[in-house]
Parts: structure tokens; sequence; C-alpha cells
């Protein structure tokens, strides 16, 4: 008899993945825009970050964000006023996705003030297009372009 009411209470609680009733939940284009744009600034400041360390611009230890940006963009899309978030490194996506200024965090890193770090500009993704789709085929043979690297005026001396 034991046995029967264990299975039957084990039986009420439901395990496993739950229901998927959040479809009519979903953020809009405007907000998930945001939250990639978000994303993408965190993405672009650590790039830079990391640049600047590999420079010897930035001292002491640079602990990158890179390749977490979602964690602190989907934290900070569900914090509510007065919650606190506490980290211990890795912690620039956090104050920028909390609307820190970029200029401002990365002057705090270079140990400069903000008008000597300079100011950044966020620039959107890009598709590279080669050469040849621009020019068309209707050049003809007279067309060929040539690449050059930033080096090759040097190389060529």
């Amino acid at each position: 008899m034991a046995k029967t009411s264990t299975n039957a209470s084990s039986q009420s609680k439901k395990r496993g993945r739950p229901p998927k009733t959040l479809a009519n939940e979903l953020p809009s284009t405007e907000v998930l825009t945001s939250l990639y744009t978000d994303m993408l600034k965190i993405r672009r400041f650590e790039e830079k970050a990391g640049q600047l360390y590999g420079m010897g611009e930035i001292g002491g230890f640079c602990h990158l964000y890179i390749g977490q940006e979602a964690v602190v963009v989907g934290l900070q899309s569900v914090a509510e006023e007065g919650d606190s978030v506490v980290t211990s490194y890795r912690d620039h996506g956090h104050m920028l996705a909390c609307g820190m200024d970029a200029g401002g965090v990365m002057a705090e890193l270079t140990g400069k003030t903000i008008p000597e770090t300079g100011t950044t500009v966020l620039r959107p993704p890009y598709t590279p297009v080669s050469m040849g789709a621009l020019a068309g085929r209707s050049r003809g043979k007279d067309f060929k372009p040539t690449r050059l690297t930033p080096s090759h005026q040097a190389a060529s001396q």
C-alpha cells in the first residue's frame, strides 16, 4: 500500500522541461535589436581592451568578457530597480550593460583621463564585398585590381 501512495505522489510532481507556453511572450524585434546592439558594444569594447592590453597600455591583468556578452545583457534586461550585481573580475561587460560610459571604463583601465582616452564609435556589423563584385563583369580585360597590404609601401623601399 505504501508503494502505491509513493508512486501516486511522484506522478503528481512533473519533471523535465516546462511546457512551451512562452511563445506569446517573446520580445519584440526592437527589444531583440537593442539587446544585440548591447552585446556587440561589449564585444567591441573587450576586443579593444585586449588589443590595448597586448600593446602594454593596460597594466596588471585584463580578464576579458569575450564570449559572455549574452549573460550580462540578459541579466540586465530582466533586472529590476534595486537589484544588485556583484562581480569579482571580468566586470567590464557588467559596467557597460548597466549604462556606464564606455570612455570612462576605458579611461579607468588605461589609467588616463576620458579626454586622453578619446572617443569610440560603435560600427554595425558588415559583410565585406570583393572588388570584382563592385566592378562587375562589364569592365572587361583591362580591369585588374591590385590589393596591397598596409605595409606594401615600406616593403617596396
